[in-house]
C-alpha cells in the first residue's frame, strides 16, 4: 500500500474523490499527509473530517521534502495546487509526482495558465472541446509526459463557469482512476512517453 501525499491550494474537490475513492478500496493507498500552501483552504478542512494530516507551507520545498520524506511518502498528488514546484521537490521525487489539469494539454496550459484562467481562454478563443488532463510533473510547467486525459463538449455552453462544472465531473473521475492506477503499479514511462498496463 503506497503512502500519498495531497496537495491542494482551495477548495479540494479533486482531494475529495481521492479520499471518497481510498474510503471505498479503489485505492490501493494511504494518504499521509494534505499538504496547502493558503491556510484558508478548505481542502485542508476536508483531510481534517477524514482523520488525514495536515500542514500549510509556504515557498519552502527543503522543508517539504524532509516531512515527505519522514512520512515514507511514494506519490505526490497536485489537486488544484497552484504554485509552481522547486526543482528542489521535483528532484528529490522524480516520476512520483502528478498534477490534475483542467483542459487538454497541450492547449491551454503553462505559465498562468490554472483555475479559471485556462476556462476563460478556452471560451474567449471558441473551442468546442474541452477536459482535463492527468500528466507526470516535470521541470517544465504542464510540460511531464501525459498519463490520461479524458474530453467533453462544451459547444453548448457560453459562460466559463460552466466549462469549469463540466470539467470538474471528469476530474472527479479521472484523478482516483489514475491514482490507483499508479498505486497499481501499472503506469510505466516509456521513451519519454506513459504506458498504462
Amino acid at each position: 500500500m503506497l503512502k500519498i501525499a495531497v496537495f491542494v491550494s482551495g477548495g479540494g474537490t479533486d482531494l475529495q474523490s481521492i479520499i471518497d475513492a481510498v474510503e471505498a478500496g479503489k485505492i490501493n493507498g494511504k494518504i499521509v499527509l494534505v499538504l496547502s500552501n493558503r491556510l484558508k483552504a478548505y481542502g485542508l478542512e476536508r483531510a481534517r473530517k477524514a482523520g488525514i494530516e495536515t500542514a500549510v507551507v509556504k515557498k519552502d520545498d527543503e522543508l517539504i521534502v524532509r516531512m515527505l520524506k519522514e512520512r515514507e511518502v511514494d506519490l505526490i498528488v497536485l489537486a488544484g495546487y497552484l504554485a509552481i514546484l522547486t526543482d528542489t521537490l521535483i528532484d528529490a521525487y522524480p516520476q512520483q509526482i502528478i498534477n490534475i489539469h483542467p483542459s487538454l494539454i497541450p492547449s491551454f496550459c503553462g505559465p498562468g495558465m490554472y483555475g479559471m484562467h485556462v476556462h476563460d481562454a478556452v471560451l474567449a478563443r471558441g473551442a468546442k472541446v474541452s477536459g482535463a488532463t492527468v500528466h507526470f510533473v516535470s521541470h517544465e510547467v504542464d510540460g511531464g509526459p501525459i498519463i490520461k486525459q479524458v474530453a467533453c463538449d462544451i459547444s453548448d455552453l457560453d459562460r466559463a463557469e460552466d466549462i469549469q462544472a463540466r470539467v470538474l465531473e471528469i476530474e472527479h473521475q479521472l484523478l482516483p482512476e489514475v491514482v490507483g492506477l499508479y498505486c497499481d503499479g501499472k503506469i510505466k514511462i516509456i521513451d519519454g512517453k506513459v504506458k498504462v498496463f
